[in-house]
């Protein structure tokens, strides 16, 4: 894509409305030179960031001047979530919104395109990684192999823990069983976690029954929405497990491959418009609903700065194991340190 087409749709952007999914069988088809896809995301309907995946796919559209239409479905409407992967790859749909930490046991550099345990505490940091420390040409290489092209990611900040139990300090999570996904298994299973990586589904009854102690589900504003305050009478905050995070764009490589400059960039646009977006709506809802939390009864625990800092030495070598041989995988790793270094974070 030329420089020049990427300048027009910057200096043209404006604020995009939130348009409402309609179904359509159609798919990856020109008609009256319009390419029509169908993209499924992860979350449920109606559900805030369902509504951003909404706001990307109208924006799409204004910027391509209606030339490139996609229609957004919720997580498992067109396919169960686990199935989206293959389904994209094999050409049933053309994009899916993704979390790459759910594909981190079998690609390992999902695992640091997700998010990284004791990691990038700000997501400014960790966006800043893809964008000017080739994180996202990594993280394009990554999917080349399947017959998939990442797009772009939505970054965004800590996801809580959630737990039945007090936990005043990292160590007290030594022997309590917890529920994590991705590189976060990993890592805090070094921790002494006894991780069961259910699905986000089944964790608001895990802890009611009392299967986990503690758990990952997702950010603080969507927790509360399924109820997990009824269940888990402690937050704990930072997220040390996931401190910033990033969901992805992912394309299938022969859908994109015909699409136009425009409409590649208007991709790669509107993705990054949605991802700051997403953020600040994130932090303004955080503040609101960590008071709801406390109304209802639930107390929010701030682990010491000075605790979370000695145990980001100690989970390095989580990463590195995490790693292993695979070189993309040590490639991404090295250079997220390289930049935590230059942070003062390591």
């Amino acid at each position: 894509m030329t420089n020049t087409t990427r300048r027009h749709l910057l200096r043209h952007a404006a604020a995009g409305a939130i348009a409402a999914p309609a179904i359509v069988a159609a798919s990856s088809v020109r008609a009256q030179g319009v390419t029509k896809w169908r993209m499924q995301a992860l979350w449920g309907g109606g559900t805030t960031p369902m509504m951003y995946e909404e706001q990307f796919c109208e924006r799409v559209k204004q910027l391509t001047g209606g030339s490139l239409e996609i229609t957004p479905f919720a997580g498992g409407q067109i396919v169960p979530s686990a199935q989206a992967f293959d389904a994209v790859r094999g050409g049933a749909f053309e994009m899916m919104k993704t979390f790459d930490g759910y594909t981190a046991g079998k690609i390992k550099a999902h695992g640091f395109s997700s998010t990284v345990p004791f990691g990038f505490p700000e997501a400014d940091q960790y966006e800043a990684w893809f964008y000017e420390r080739d994180g996202l040409a990594m993280a394009k290489e990554s999917y080349q192999p399947a017959g998939l092209t990442y797009v772009a990611p939505t970054v965004y900040g800590e996801e809580p823990i959630h737990s039945k139990v007090e936990i005043r300090k990292i160590a007290d999570m030594n022997g309590l069983k917890g529920r994590f996904v991705g590189l976060a298994s990993a890592v805090m299973a070094d921790f002494g976690v006894s991780v069961s990586p259910l699905p986000t589904s089944e964790v608001y009854s895990a802890l009611d029954k009392g299967l986990i102690d503690f758990a990952d589900r997702g950010d603080i504003k969507a927790n509360y929405e399924e109820g997990i305050h009824e269940v888990a009478k402690y937050l704990i905050l930072p997220g040390v497990h996931q401190p910033s995070t990033a969901t992805a764009y992912v394309a299938n490589t022969g859908a994109y491959s015909r699409l136009d400059d425009q409409q590649k960039a208007a991709l790669e646009v509107a993705a990054r418009e949605v991802s700051g977006a997403l953020r600040q709506n994130i932090i303004v809802d955080n503040g609101e609903y960590l008071k709801k939390y406390e109304e209802a009864g639930v107390e929010i625990i701030d682990l010491a700065e000075d605790d979370v800092v000695e145990n980001r030495a100690k989970a390095v070598e989580s990463w590195k194991k995490a790693a292993g041989d695979d070189a993309l995988a040590k490639r991404m790793m090295e250079s997220q340190m390289s930049l935590m270094e230059e942070l003062r974070l390591l």
